[in-house]
């Protein structure tokens, strides 16, 4: 194991992490048109998705995901792109290595397939099984550092996620989107999920975006660090979403946002970002209330 993969895993247990906020957000910015695939603009409009991974890093991210949240076979074959996830994945890879260099780390994110699994549903283990592994491969020959594997709400789902990222022999951090209610959009709380994400080989568990505010996010982490001594990590939208004549909009901000940053940090938080909503400004406020600490 080279220096550079010893850092990380040693800031991921016992350090700090900043990572960047919302990609898809960013590009929406940028002008990408709602509903299309993001992923395919790590090929289509590489200066876009370049763009953001640079204005997160300027932003002070010590951590940036790649462009292919919805990146399985499963998710990309709703655009009729399903034949070129291993492109699509390895592309954006190479850009967020590209944006990168030695200045930060490299995140792949992974997402649900959007597939409900058997029996609860008709997607079967063994399709979502190969297509993480898929996913997961392509990331990892394009020189990802970690996997986040993230958004999830069933369990069954994303610990296939995550033994298909420890497969590559990269470490992973797990994180589940929760309600105001503490769970899940399958029921599943932080006491249920801990051990599983742990036991599939994560070594940081948390969560990120669902429907809840930072401050409500707080409380979750404090739900984990009563089930696990994992590191944590707290990736929060920008406020709870609410609906407009624009759409979704999330309206925390920037200094709303980090005020509740050291909290995540106090829990044993060791990886801090943003989810849907969640600008440069965002992290550049993250970044400033715990580096200043």
């Amino acid at each position: 194991m080279g220096d550079r993969a010893e850092e990380l895993i040693e800031r991921l247990r016992n350090g700090l992490l900043v990572c960047d906020g919302a990609m898809g957000t960013s590009l929406s910015a940028g002008g990408h048109s709602p509903g299309q695939s993001l992923e395919l603009l790590n090929v289509e409009q590489p200066a876009l998705v370049l763009a953001a991974h640079r204005a997160f890093l300027e932003a002070g991210a010590d951590v940036i995901e790649t462009n292919t949240f919805q990146g399985s076979r499963p998710a990309l074959a709703r655009h009729g792109l399903g034949e070129r996830t291993a492109e699509l994945n390895a592309a954006g890879g190479a850009l967020a290595r590209q944006a990168a260099g030695d200045r930060a780390f490299v995140a792949g994110s992974i997402g649900p397939t959007g597939r409900i699994l058997e029996p609860y549903g008709d997607f079967e283990e063994a399709d979502a099984r190969a297509a993480f592994e898929e996913e997961v491969q392509a990331l990892a020959e394009a020189g990802v550092d970690f996997f986040i594997v993230e958004t999830f709400s069933a369990i069954e789902e994303i610990t296939l996620a995550i033994a298909a990222a420890v497969a590559t022999g990269l470490p992973v951090a797990a994180s589940m989107a929760f309600d105001p209610n503490g769970r899940t959009a399958f029921g599943v709380a932080p006491a249920r999920a801990a051990q599983p994400l742990a036991s599939a080989g994560a070594i940081v568990v948390g969560a990120n975006c669902g429907t809840i505010s930072p401050a409500e996010m707080v409380e979750i982490l404090k739900r984990f660090r009563e089930a696990t001594v994992l590191p944590l990590i707290a990736q929060p939208n920008a406020g709870r979403p609410q609906r407009s004549g624009d759409g979704v909009v999330y309206p925390e901000t920037p200094e709303g946002v980090a005020r509740v940053a050291p909290e995540f940090r106090d829990l044993g938080a060791t990886l801090i970002g943003g989810c849907c909503g969640t600008k440069a400004d965002h992290i550049r406020a993250i970044a400033q209330r715990l580096k200043a600490a």
